[in-house]
């Protein structure tokens, strides 16, 4: 966001922003487990209306992104004042995978673009050890993650490993990049630093606003609509990702309070001219994960020739509901903000935020069912579980299904590469009653059954929500079955009254 700002939304801005936002929703939100920062998909959209504004006029972009902020905390007061938070219930897996896929799509794309400044001014050494930093990190990560789901050394040591991935891959190939020999010859770039608490360009936090032209402040309008649109979807697909049913919660959820209260981060943040936060995937559903306590018991399954298989099995038993990791979290941020601690943040080489890029895209991606389903169908029918509910439905039926989440996607992911990004999430958002309306209409009832599920299905997000929709290929059928009655009824009421009319007449 920095490099296609010239470098008006910097480390500081997007520290700040987090801190905000981490402050405000540990203390005061109804559902303090939601994470929220700065997303990719709000630099997407901050560069894009730069890249905007530069086609007229750049001096008016940062009185003109108060406005677009001032406006989008307008639209969010309203969004919760009218309830319109309830149409989260209707979201499905259909729209919310294709969001998903989107989502780490654009990440690892941004990644790629990051990882791509290291080889400006034909500095090739420079690139391809940035691109192998980039890559061992993310492996590095992953296996570590990967280690809480084996049965290698005991629960605590493989928590541990688990939890705190990211920490250590970070603190391990930072210093990696400052070893001595042939490294030495490398110049990594490392993260721009500005100093402790002040804009990253020469500013204040708080510029004059209200001297903006007043058609520009017009002009924002829309643009804080869109933001209001985003924030919409992704905020509360956030949420209820913290709030997935396989975490046991005792605690009902708030959604419109949290959109409401979110208007006033976006107000504050706009004023200062700072990234407007919101829920963040998949960190949101991460913190969640952290504070849940799992239970590992042993499984022994006997074959026919005797022999004995031992497989663990994990069961999350209840999950650690209150305010305070969420509000260490924001005193960590803030305190990444003072001059020691940029001082350290200084020393880390972008590659490293390369990394940050792909591991996240890639947990949007590989547990993605979109992604479940296209190797299903690629998979050797022998090789098939006899118990996948798939089987039960035509390959055909599948492959039209994806279709229409692929198309999705790739439209979403198109118009993100273009100065059109601004428009992206009009698409998204475009999905939900594509999905109400139209797809009822080109599969059945029972395949929509197989292929498509609520994405809301814990009851206390249901109890937050006005309670679980009725899908509409229900109505439909419901429909359906009350014409045909009402067309059995007519015909044998035609019968009886014909009979009833010849004992008159005899």
């Amino acid at each position: 966001m920095a490099h296609n700002t010239d470098g008006f939304f910097g480390l500081n801005e997007a520290l700040l922003s987090s801190a905000l936002a981490a402050v405000v929703f540990s203390l005061l939100s109804a559902q303090p487990l939601t994470v929220v920062g700065i997303t990719g998909l709000i630099s997407l959209f901050n560069y894009t209306i730069f890249h905007i504004i530069q086609l007229h006029d750049v001096s008016l972009y940062p009185s003109f992104m108060v406005w677009v902020g001032i406006w989008s905390a307008i639209f969010h007061w309203l969004t919760a004042l009218f309830n319109i938070c309830d149409y989260m219930r209707t979201v499905t897996d259909f729209s919310s995978e294709t969001f998903a896929l989107y989502v780490g799509t654009i990440y690892i794309i941004k990644g790629v673009e990051e990882l791509a400044i290291n080889f400006y001014d034909n500095t090739i050494v420079n690139g391809f050890a940035s691109a192998l930093v980039a890559v061992l990190y993310t492996l590095t990560v992953y296996l570590l993650e990967k280690i809480g789901t084996t049965c290698l050394f005991n629960t605590t040591t493989r928590k541990l490993l688990s939890d705190y991935a990211y920490p250590i891959a970070t603190i391990f190939w930072t210093g990696f990049s400052h070893f001595p020999g042939n490294l030495a010859d490398v110049n990594f770039i490392r993260l721009p630093t500005t100093k402790a608490f002040l804009p990253t360009v020469s500013r204040s936090w708080v510029v004059s606003f209200w001297d903006l032209p007043i058609k520009w402040i017009f002009v924002a309008a829309p643009f804080g609509f869109l933001m209001t649109l985003l924030f919409y979807y992704d905020h509360n697909v956030s949420s209820l990702t913290a709030q997935a049913r396989r975490f046991p919660l005792k605690k009902p959820a708030g959604f419109h309070w949290d959109f409401f209260l979110l208007g006033w981060t976006c107000l504050v943040a706009g004023i200062l001219n700072i990234p407007l936060p919101n829920g963040l995937v998949p960190q949101a559903p991460v913190h969640t994960d952290s504070l849940t306590n799992y239970e590992d018991a042993v499984q022994e399954l006997k074959t026919d020739d005797g022999e004995v298989i031992i497989r663990k099995d994990t069961a999350a038993t209840s999950v650690v509901e209150q305010r305070l990791s969420h509000f260490i979290m924001a005193l960590a941020i803030i305190g990444t903000m003072t001059g020691p601690l940029l001082i350290i943040l200084g020393l880390i080489p972008r590659a490293v935020f390369s990394g940050v890029f792909f591991i996240v895209g890639w947990g949007s991606i590989e547990g993605n069912g979109i992604v479940e389903k296209i190797i299903f169908l690629c998979r050797e029918p022998r090789f098939q579980s006899p118990s996948d509910p798939l089987l039960t439905i035509k390959r055909s039926t599948i492959a039209h299904y994806l279709f229409w989440q692929l198309l999705g996607w790739a439209c979403t992911v198109a118009i993100s590469q273009t100065i059109a990004a601004i428009g992206f999430p009009v698409l998204i958002v475009a999905l939900i009653p594509f999905r109400w309306i139209l797809m009822p209409r080109l599969f059945a009832r029972r395949d929509l059954q197989v292929l498509d599920r609520l994405t809301a299905t814990n009851e206390v997000v249901l109890v937050s929500l006005g309670g679980k929709p009725e899908m509409p290929e229900e109505k439909r059928e419901k429909m359906r079955r009350l014409r045909r009655v009402e067309e059995g009824v007519e015909g044998n009421g035609t019968d009886v009254n014909g009979s009833m009319a010849g004992e008159k007449s005899d």
